[in-house]
């Protein structure tokens, strides 16, 4: 391995050279910032528009899931065709995301979560004009087609503005948004059903991306351009060498292991997640008798421990890396710490108290919070910005790929045996598996060979 001086150079940085640990603050470089008494915060201005933007996707996102007992009994649906509703949303988010991705390698964030943001929102507002699951299935293939924009462009936005170290705990912060949102939707959707009626949940929630575009079109210039970015700042964020912009095809990508460890990791664990946000509302309903009047509050204590495990997932390894750490044994610590704490939800659907269920259901969302985190941060750790959107896209249509699959599973499942048993000890596993694929796939964490530059 280079010393951190090797990376001192002029010319532009090649593809894979200089990632990993090489690539946080050069010792001299880090002196000057240290003394130097506001180096500028910009970056976290835009690091709060992301968390938004992740609020706004998942209370969009999780409608569904809060209203899912109402609907299933007021039109009709069964089990199966619940889980074909939330199919159509997988099949599309994995299509979408293999094409979002380089969308936004290619127009830039500002344009391509714009557009994104203004799709999703008009696909969450037509949840409100169809009543049959053949409907809402069209609905949702909608709706996972705009908000797989938004990973990928938060992703290549934290790249952009955020030096190697801080990564992770930016990537944590922005992703705690998701558990803002599913904390807020079992608080609302509930009060506006009652009040105006579930179509209305719709409508309303669907119009909150249109003020974000607002903003984001206002506030957001690439650093470098930036009228409010202090050269200070400027200097800290491009703390690693410049790099080519030309795209990276997927074939370029496509033969490393490095790419099959982190989209491998994603189909592994992305499909729990899903899981939690559209069966855990029909999960305490059937188990504990809860109705919509009553379910908010169990939710919001379970994705409230989420929030905690994001931004606790995005500081551990920083703690790790400040007391010199590498960047791989912070990682995969951290991987290990939070695949390990999923465990105990194996056992809480057999819990016979509801607040015993709800608390191994909070800490296993805490866990994926904080495994999800570290494992978007990998991604740069390995490949350079100008290929952080489009592997994003890849790794986030394996993790759709592997949802498609637990959706339909699930469903079918309980539409025949009416158990959760077998899903929870899934949950439970999965984290432990994908560790080890990712260890024996990418042991090192190492940055993909310079000559794929070619």
């Amino acid at each position: 391995m280079r010393g951190a001086g090797s990376v001192c150079r002029s010319e532009p940085q090649e593809f894979g050279a200089g990632t990993h640990e090489e690539n946080a603050l050069q010792p001299a470089a880090r002196t000057e910032l240290k003394s130097h008494t506001g180096i500028g915060a910009y970056r976290w201005r835009i690091c709060a528009l992301l968390f938004f933007a992740a609020t706004i996707n998942y209370i969009d996102r999780q409608v569904l899931g809060v209203l899912a007992p109402d609907l299933e009994r007021s039109l009709g649906w069964s089990e199966s065709q619940y889980g074909y509703i939330v199919t159509a949303f997988q099949t599309a988010y994995a299509i979408a995301f293999l094409f979002a991705g380089r969308l936004m390698d290619r127009v830039g964030v500002r344009a391509g979560f714009s557009a994104a943001v203004v799709f999703w929102s008009l696909a969450a507002m037509a949840h409100a004009a169809v009543s049959s699951a053949f409907g809402f299935g069209v609905a949702r293939f909608a709706l996972g087609l705009g908000e797989a924009g938004n990973f990928p462009a938060s992703i290549k936005t934290v790249a952009e503005w955020f030096p190697p170290r801080e990564r992770a705990l930016a990537t944590g912060l922005f992703n705690a948004g998701t558990n803002v949102g599913a904390v807020v939707t079992p608080l609302v959707i509930p009060w506006i059903a009652a009040r105006y009626g579930w179509r209305a949940g719709f409508l309303l929630t669907g119009t909150l991306g249109f003020f974000w575009v607002i903003a984001w079109i206002t506030v957001y210039r690439r650093p470098e351009l930036h009228p409010k970015v202090r050269p200070s700042e400027l200097a800290y964020i491009q703390s690693e060498p410049p790099e080519p912009v030309r795209p990276v095809s997927w074939s370029v990508l496509l033969p490393h292991r490095q790419t099959w460890a982190f989209a491998l990791g994603k189909f592994l664990t992305d499909p729990i997640w899903w899981f939690y946000l559209f069966w855990l509302p029909k999960f305490l309903h059937k188990t504990y008798g809860l109705t919509l009047d009553r379910i908010g509050l169990p939710l919001v204590a379970i994705y409230l421990a989420a929030d905690i495990g994001s931004v606790g997932g995005g500081w551990l390894p920083l703690a790790l890396i400040n007391r010199g750490w590498s960047v791989n044994a912070a990682r995969k610590t951290s991987l290990l710490v939070c695949a390990l704490a999923v465990i105990p939800i194996m056992v809480a659907s057999r819990a016979s108290n509801m607040w015993v269920a709800v608390l191994f259901l909070g800490i296993a969302t805490a866990a994926h919070q904080g495994w999800s985190a570290n494992l978007y941060t990998i991604v740069p750790d390995m490949f350079p910005k100008r290929a952080v959107g489009t592997m994003i896209g890849l790794g986030g249509a394996a993790g759709a790929t592997g949802g498609m699959l637990l959706a339909t599973g699930a469903g079918l499942l309980l539409q025949y045996t009416g158990s959760y048993v077998p899903l929870f000890i899934i949950a439970g596993s999965a984290y432990l598996v994908a560790l080890l694929v990712i260890q024996l796939l990418a042991p090192r964490l190492e940055p993909v060979p310079r000559e794929t530059a070619a």
